[in-house]
């Protein structure tokens, strides 16, 4: 029986894939099994996995002839997948010796849907070590207790996708699948429905994962429309709220967030072509004030000066305009 499948979607990083197989070549056990989604790479991506597969047991490789997507990628993988539990790796990061061993036990142990570890940064030679943001470690604990409170970080704000180990059951109930039209911002809205709708997951002192940081072929660099997908996917993470009992009571942590993006995105504005930062302030504005009054009055002045500026400024010009 197969107990941990690793699921890696690729795209176009030659450069790193033998780090990241060699790491999961020294966390490899004859339970575990890895799953590498080459996603439509034009350069040595594929090529290299496959020269690899005699030093990584368990390893399938998948290939899509075109990109579908980091979603995409990452669901293709879980339909393959056969393990008790799931986790996730991208395709230029990697992982510190015996990490997915000590993390399937932690998971087996505690009992819980899922699990959130610690992980490391790396730009460059410089490394950062980033905690899951919940003090509580090591104990079974309800996912909403990981939302609130609006003004402080707490789970949700951690939604990278890697961090963490997952129990198939979720899988079975539609909590590990991606919207796959969302090539940014999907891991968001799939770690608040994680914690929305999960029954329990712990916070484990485990450092392992090592996310590499300022790639420049990843999307998180890419200056063009679909950066505006977060968007959609906190306008999904709404109807989320909206359709559950109590759904309004973390709405303020919701607009918090994504007040801080539209902010964040603002500030990185220059990376756009004029229509796209068209698109951006008319999308924003928009979203600002379909937010109730109240909150967006009491959630603006929570924000740090530069932040508030900017979004009072748009609101602002918005209604100049109007008028």
């Amino acid at each position: 029986m197969t107990s941990l499948s690793v699921i890696v979607p690729m795209r176009d990083v030659e450069a790193y894939v033998v780090d990241t197989l060699t790491s999961l070549a020294r966390n490899a056990r004859d339970d575990f099994e890895f799953l590498v989604v080459d996603d439509g790479s034009v350069d040595a991506t594929a090529d290299i996995v496959e020269e690899h597969a005699g030093r990584l047991p368990g390893l399938t490789l998948l290939r899509n002839p075109d990109p579908a997507g980091p979603s995409a990628a990452r669901n293709q993988g879980l339909a393959a997948a056969t393990g008790r539990y799931v986790t996730f790796l991208d395709g230029d990061d990697w992982l510190a010796p015996g990490y997915l061993p000590e993390a399937l036990a932690a998971i087996t142990e505690l009992g819980v849907d899922f699990i959130k570890t610690d992980h490391v940064q790396a730009v460059g030679r410089n490394r950062t070590l980033v905690q899951v943001p919940e003090g509580r470690r090591n104990v079974s604990l309800p996912p909403r207790s990981g939302i609130p409170p609006e003004n402080a970080t707490t789970m949700v704000d951690y939604p990278n996708v890697w961090s963490g180990v997952y129990d198939r059951s979720l899988l079975d109930r539609g909590l590990l699948t991606f919207d796959e039209d969302l090539h940014t911002a999907e891991d968001r809205l799939w770690t608040w429905r994680l914690h929305l709708h999960a029954d329990s997951f712990a916070a484990v002192p485990l450092v392992g994962a090592f996310y590499r940081r300022e790639v420049a072929e990843s999307l998180t660099q890419v200056g063009d429309e679909r950066q505006l997908q977060f968007f959609d996917a906190h306008d999904r993470i709404r109807a989320e709220l909206a359709a559950i009992p109590e759904g309004e009571r973390y709405l303020p942590k919701l607009v918090r967030t994504y007040c801080a993006l539209i902010a964040f995105h603002l500030t990185r504005s220059e990376r756009f072509t004029p229509r796209l930062r068209r698109t951006l302030r008319t999308r924003a504005a928009d979203t600002l004030r379909a937010f109730p009054g109240d909150l967006l009055a009491r959630t603006l002045p929570a924000l740090n000066a530069e932040r508030e500026h900017l979004l009072d400024e748009l609101l602002g010009k918005e209604a100049v305009a109007e008028a």
